[in-house]
């Protein structure tokens, strides 16, 4: 995350809500990676583990690109984070639609990050009218 958020920024919703959804994300993979991290019968990995740690590096981008259109002068370049927190988001939903798939406790849980997700891009359409 950046260092030094003025605090105008660090209150606005949809920040609020990355950083809800990053924590959550946190949680779910780290409840998922038990079920999933041991390896097969057959000696081969589940590869929905691959999945859990991705909605962890997306979740995690989602903070600091709505920052950097925040901060950022330029319309292109601040539209440019923004696609980016778009493009971030809908990958982030899709995996959790993934990993509802695996063998894992944790799917019950998941969910609870697609609802909050939907609030996100409800934040986010309005956040993106204002640009």
């Amino acid at each position: 995350m950046l260092a030094n958020i003025p605090s105008h920024l660090s209150e606005l919703p949809i920040y609020k809500k990355a950083l809800d959804i990053f924590i959550l994300s946190r949680r779910i993979s780290s409840y998922m990676n038990k079920d999933l991290a041991p390896l097969k019968p057959d000696g081969t990995e589940d590869s929905n583990i691959y999945f859990s740690g991705d909605i962890i590096q997306q979740s995690e981008s989602l903070a600091p690109e709505i920052l950097k259109a925040e901060l950022e002068r330029y319309s292109d370049k601040k539209l440019r984070h923004v696609t980016s927190v778009k493009l971030l988001t809908n990958r982030l939903y899709k995996n959790c639609k993934r990993l509802e798939q695996s063998n894992s406790d944790g799917v019950d849980f998941l969910p609870i990050l697609r609802k909050e997700l939907k609030k996100f891009k409800k934040l986010q359409h309005s956040w993106i009218l204002k640009f």
